[in-house]
Parts: structure tokens; C-alpha cells; sequence
């Protein structure tokens, strides 16, 4: 039977001892358990001893440890504690066998301890710096590179990106590096990010942070064609250029340059606006040389000379430069070559070293003078004797070396900004523009304290009071002249007046009964000084000092020039009376003069007559002459008759030089104070009046 079923008796055996176990078991959790349906946790980093959970047995119940897993746990009394710090990141749970014994009854209790996860590892970057690579003008959002951190404690990590504002950002939830705006090489060449990886989304503690510096390279591109140098770099739109002003080089005429012309600002060089690329340049003259007479290294770009220029004035020449290895990147230039006749002398200023002064207070666009005591400004010339006045019209002034003055093109020194007091030096630049020959000069200008200027030779603030004061006094004198010299033009419209009324005297005297008398010619003088305001040209006796007088205080000069002449047909007219003179025909202004010809004295006061001593001859061609007289009786003839031959030798010089004419002369005396006529003929016969 053994033989026939060996597998039946080997499985009854297996089948009662399981039963008995299970019987055995239900008894036994009836000695000892685990309180609560869930395994018992404990948090790692726990301290030595910590109670991992409680076994609850009946009384008299003795439990042991089977089975212990790197002797972690032990038992305090029905107490299973830990008796080792236990980690998570290195187990999260660990299986302890129990046997509980009471008597013949026994009880294996599994215990399973699960290890509850803290947060105490923090994020970590693989590499502390990372380098990456991006080319300049990348679309905006282009990945450069993703940094992850890792974390022990399997939490999430949060990142962040600073400085945030070099044209790179991170896309949302994610260590991945974006373009944020457009990149140039030539404004940043690279840029250091710090890249930060958190553990909590706030800074809470626990809370745990890692770095990691990023440094990301902005490669150049070959964008952009060669540049003349030198250039001003400028930004249109979004591209960057830069602009030059081409060159400019001088010549003699029929002359040869041996090597490489000199040209301003500098000979032709040209680089590779991709300053990260820097690719070799080569030159061309992209029509051929101008008339064959310059040619262009290719590889340096100098320019010689194969032949003498034999034209005079500018010659135009375009470079053209290129990339050697993109020909597709190039520009030109140009360069202008002067050709000019040689000059034998260049110009040269004056002298070497100038001094000007100029005041602090002088304010903008003064100019400096040339001396303390003088407001003579200073003025710099440079001449050239190729010229005959040494003056060159092409010459042209600057100044180096000072931005406080200038230069005219006259040569004056100008204050271009307020300068403290003291010393500015600087040189003086005086350059030929037809043929770029040039001279130096140095200036010392010595800025003078407020005031200090203007001393003798100058005009101070004293000197312009005093300038004004004296054209003051000026002002004052000029009224005066011009108030006197109206009053003697007001005067003299007066003196007119009374010559009118004296010519209708006159014409009283050269009319007869009913005609005109010719040749006569008068004056009224000798009617004046005797209290008629209303007569003309009055002069007494007293005015006359310093001429020799005849009869009463006459001198023959006045008798000379204030005598009135008639011919001899009119001493009838003479002794005609007031009555004969008013019966005449006379205008309306000649009524108002008084007839003063009468045969007899009158001695009222305010009455002019002449009276005649004795009857005249009309027919008679003698001269009448008006004399004063002494104002004595007639019985003073004979005194009259010496001062008479006295006047008469006074006369002789003029008779002797006029024609031998009877004329009639009235004196100037005043007739009150007796004063008379006289007659002369050719023969110089005389008649003498006396006093009635």
C-alpha cells in the first residue's frame, strides 16, 4: 500500500500539522497582539529608545524578539522600541518576528514597522557650475539648456533664475533656460546666471536650497560686413552699423609719392564687423586705379603711386574691402587725393609763443587782450612769404590742447566758457587747407581776477563814470551854445527888420519930386546909442576902443565902412525938408520912417535930423560927409577945422584907391550929440557944419 500511494501519507501528515498550528494560533492571539488596524510608523531621525508600539498580552504572557533586522528594535517590557536611528532614504520599513509564550501556548506575532519620511536632505545640483552656448540673435524663447537638482527626500523642487533681466528667463515649472530678447555679441559676449533649486514652495523651514552657477556664452555670427576704421558705430532698427568718413591725402603736381601716401585720418584699414569672427579683409579698387596712377595692396590696403599727377585739383578713388572667406560681406569707401602745386614755404606764425590777458568777469565770446593795460585785443597771424603781403587766404586757425577758447579765422582769441582765475595753456594750430602744411604756436592766457583789468591805457568802470560825466558837461555846453545861438538868430531877424526900415531911409533919400535916384548907398549906423531901440546897427563912441578917432569919437575906419555914398545930383535931395520927403510916393512900410533932413537944428529929445551949416550947390559934385561934432558953439569952427585935416589925412589912402567921385558920406554919430555933414569934391573941398 506504501508503495501504491507514498504522496497520500506525506500530504495527511502536511494536512494535521497545519491544522494543528491553526489551532494552536487561535489560541495564541488570544495571549498577545497589535493594538489598532494599521502597522505601527515611526519618523526617521528618531532618537534611541523610541517606542515604536505597544504589544498587548494576556496575563502571564512572555514575549521575545525571533527575528530582528539589523538589531533595530528591541522590547522594553510588552514595549517594542527602537534602539537604532533609522532612516528613510535607507529603509522605509522593517518586519519583526514576536513569539509570545503562555504555558504549553505559543504565538509567533509579525510585526511590520513602517519609517515615515522627513524632509531633511536638500536638493542637489550634479555640478556646481555649468557653461552653455548660445549664437547671438536667437529667436526669442530658444532653449539653452536644462539644470535639474535632485532630492533624497523625492520632494518637488522649485527653481529660479537671477538676474532675470540679461535676456534669459525659465519656463514656468521647469529648470529649462530660455532666450528672452534678442542677443548681440558686441553688447555682451557672455552672462553669468545663478540657478536656485528649492524643496518647499516657500521658505518655511524645513526648507532646503541648492545653486549652481550658470555661465552662458553668446557666440558671434557673420552678420555683418567689414568697417573702415576708424568709424562711428550707430544702431538703425535692430542692426548696428558703422559709419566712416572716408580719406583724404595730398599730392604735388607732377610729382611722385615714393611708398605708401600719407592720408588722414589714417592710412585705409578695414575690420571685420563680426569683431568675435575677426575674418581677414582684402582691399580692391573695384573700377580700376584712377588714370593708372594709384594702385591698392590688396592685403594691407596702402596706396602708392605708379606715376606723377599731372592734373591739378581732386581725384576721387572707391576702395572696396571684403571678407576673404564670404565675399558676399563687403564695403567701400573713398578716398580723395588733392593734387596741388607745391608750395615753397609754409606758413608760420609770428611768433612762437603768445601771452593774452582777459578777465574773469568777461564773460562768454570776449576776446583775450593782449596786455594788462591795454584793451587792444590779442590777434595771431601766421604768414606765408609765398605770398606778397605774406597773407594766405587758405590758412585756417584752430586751438588744441583747450576747450575753454577758440580761434577766429581772423586770428582773434575767443572766451568759449566762464574760466576760474589763473593760467590756461594751449597750442595753436595754423594749417594751409590747399596744400595741409601746417605750424604750431603755443598760447599762455592768464585769466585775471574780476576787476583786475584796466589799468592805465584801458577803460575801467572809472574811466567809462568820467567818459560819461564829461559827455554830460558837453550835453550842457551844446544846449547853452544852441539857446544862445537861437537868441542871436531871433536878434538878428530883428537887426533885419530895422535894415528894412533903414533901406526905405535910403530910398526916401534917391527919390525926387516924382523920380528915382540912382547910386546911392548909406548906412544908419550913427543913429544908434541914443535911446531909439527901434534903429539899426547902433554903435556909440564908447564901442570904438582900438580905432583912432576923427572929430567927436570917429575913427576913419568907421568912417571907411559905415559912411553912406550918393553922388553929387543929389544934394538937392539933401535939403529937401520933411515936408518934400512926405509928399513922395512911399510904400506903406516906408511911411513909418521920419525924414531926417532939415535946414534947422531941432533939439527935442528923440528927433535925428542933419543940418546943413550953410547951402549946398545940387549942381555941385561934392562930397558930403556925415562928421560928429563936438557939441560946442560956433565958435569952436576953428578947433573943427584941425580935427577936419585930420580926417582928411585919414581919407586920403582910400580916395587915392576909389574913383575921384563927389560922394555924400553920413557918419555913424548920433545927431543929438551933434554931429554934421561934409562935402567933398574931387579937389577934396570940404564944407564944414557947426552947431546953429
Amino acid at each position: 500500500m506504501e508503495k501504491k500511494y507514498p504522496h497520500f501519507t506525506l500530504r495527511t501528515l502536511l494536512s494535521f500539522l497545519l491544522v494543528f498550528l491553526l489551532h494552536r494560533s487561535t489560541e495564541a492571539q488570544q495571549i498577545c497582539s497589535i493594538p489598532g488596524a494599521t502597522p505601527p510608523t515611526i519618523r526617521e531621525n528618531n532618537a534611541v529608545g523610541a517606542v515604536v508600539t505597544t504589544i498587548t498580552t494576556e496575563e502571564g504572557v512572555t514575549i521575545i524578539i525571533a527575528s530582528n533586522p539589523a538589531d533595530s528594535f528591541g522590547l522594553n517590557g510588552n514595549d517594542l522600541t527602537a534602539v537604532k536611528v533609522l532612516d528613510y532614504e535607507t529603509k522605509t520599513s522593517f518586519t519583526i518576528d514576536l513569539l509570545c509564550t503562555k504555558g504549553d501556548q505559543f504565538l509567533t506575532l509579525i510585526v511590520v514597522v513602517l519609517i515615515e519620511n522627513v524632509n531633511d536632505n536638500p536638493p542637489v545640483f550634479a555640478e556646481s557650475q555649468y557653461t552653455l552656448n548660445v549664437d547671438e540673435l536667437s529667436p526669442v524663447g530658444k532653449s539653452v539648456g536644462a539644470i535639474v537638482a535632485t532630492d533624497a527626500d523625492k520632494d518637488r523642487l522649485y527653481y529660479s533664475l537671477v538676474p532675470d533681466t540679461e535676456g534669459f528667463r525659465l519656463q514656468e515649472n521647469s529648470p529649462n533656460i530660455l532666450v528672452q530678447h534678442v542677443l548681440d555679441y558686441d553688447a555682451a559676449t557672455s552672462v553669468t546666471l545663478i540657478l536656485s533649486a528649492q524643496d518647499t514652495p516657500t521658505s518655511t523651514p524645513p526648507s532646503f536650497t541648492a545653486t549652481a552657477t550658470i555661465h552662458v556664452n553668446i557666440m558671434d555670427i557673420d552678420n555683418r560686413p567689414p568697417w573702415f576704421q576708424p568709424c562711428t558705430e550707430t544702431i538703425v532698427d535692430m542692426s548696428k552699423i558703422c559709419l566712416s568718413s572716408g580719406y583724404t591725402g595730398t599730392v604735388n603736381l607732377t610729382e611722385q609719392v615714393v611708398g605708401a601716401l600719407p592720408l588722414l585720418p589714417g592710412p585705409v584699414h578695414a575690420i571685420d564687423g563680426d569683431k568675435g569672427l575677426n575674418v581677414a579683409i582684402m582691399y580692391r579698387f573695384p573700377t580700376g586705379s584712377e588714370s593708372d596712377i594709384f594702385q591698392i595692396n590688396q592685403n594691407t590696403g596702402d596706396i602708392t603711386m605708379s606715376k606723377a599727377a599731372d592734373i591739378a585739383g581732386p581725384l576721387t578713388l572707391t576702395v572696396l574691402a571684403l571678407q576673404t572667406s564670404n565675399g558676399d560681406q563687403f564695403a567701400t569707401t573713398t578716398v580723395t587725393i588733392v593734387v596741388v602745386k607745391k608750395s615753397v614755404n609754409p606758413p608760420q606764425f609770428e611768433k612762437m609763443e603768445y601771452e593774452g590777458f582777459i578777465s574773469a568777469d568777461a564773460g562768454v565770446d570776449s576776446m583775450v587782450l593782449e596786455s594788462k593795460a591795454s584793451n587792444r585785443p590779442l590777434k595771431v597771424q601766421a604768414k606765408d612769404t609765398d605770398y606778397a603781403d605774406g597773407i594766405n587766404p587758405d590758412v585756417r586757425y584752430e586751438v588744441q590742447g583747450s576747450t575753454e577758447f577758440s580761434i577766429t579765422p581772423q586770428g582773434f582769441i575767443l572766451m568759449t566758457k566762464n574760466v576760474m582765475p589763473g593760467t590756461v595753456s594751449m597750442n595753436l594750430h595754423a594749417i594751409d587747407s590747399s596744400n595741409a602744411e601746417s605750424t604750431t604756436a603755443s598760447l599762455t592766457v592768464e585769466v585775471m581776477p574780476e576787476g583786475a583789468l584796466g589799468a592805465p591805457g584801458g577803460y575801467g568802470p572809472g574811466d567809462m563814470a568820467a567818459l560819461g560825466a564829461s559827455l554830460a558837461v558837453l550835453l550842457v555846453i551844446s544846449m547853452v551854445v544852441i539857446g544862445l545861438l537861437v537868441f542871436r538868430i531871433q536878434k538878428g531877424k530883428t537887426d533885419w527888420r530895422k535894415l528894412s526900415e533903414a533901406n526905405i531911409f535910403r530910398s526916401s533919400l534917391g527919390k525926387g519930386p516924382g523920380e528915382l535916384k540912382d547910386g546911392v548907398q548909406y548906412t544908419n549906423e550913427g543913429f544908434q546909442n541914443d535911446g531909439d531901440t527901434s534903429s539899426v546897427g547902433s554903435k556909440g563912441p564908447e564901442e570904438m576902443d582900438g580905432k583912432r578917432s576923427i572929430g567927436n569919437g570917429v575913427t576913419s575906419r568907421a568912417v571907411e565902412e559905415n559912411v553912406m555914398k550918393v553922388s553929387a545930383p543929389l544934394y538937392s535931395n539933401l535939403l529937401l525938408d520933411t515936408s518934400s520927403l512926405a509928399g513922395s510916393d512911399k510904400a506903406d512900410s516906408e511911411k513909418e520912417v521920419k525924414p531926417i533932413l532939415t535946414k534947422e537944428r531941432r533939439v527935442e529929445e528923440g528927433y535925428k535930423s542933419v543940418w546943413f551949416k550953410e547951402d549946398i550947390d545940387p549942381n555941385a559934385k561934392e562930397e558930403v560927409v556925415i562928421i560928429p561934432d563936438n557939441g560946442e558953439r560956433e565958435g569952436d569952427d576953428d578947433d573943427d577945422d584941425e580935427e577936419e585935416e585930420g580926417f582928411r589925412e585919414e581919407e586920403e589912402e582910400y580916395d587915392n584907391s576909389s574913383p575921384q567921385t563927389p560922394k555924400v558920406l553920413f557918419s555913424d554919430a548920433d545927431m543929438d550929440d551933434g554931429r554934421g555933414v561934409r562935402f567933398e569934391d574931387s579937389e577934396k573941398e570940404k564944407f564944414q557944419t557947426s552947431d546953429l
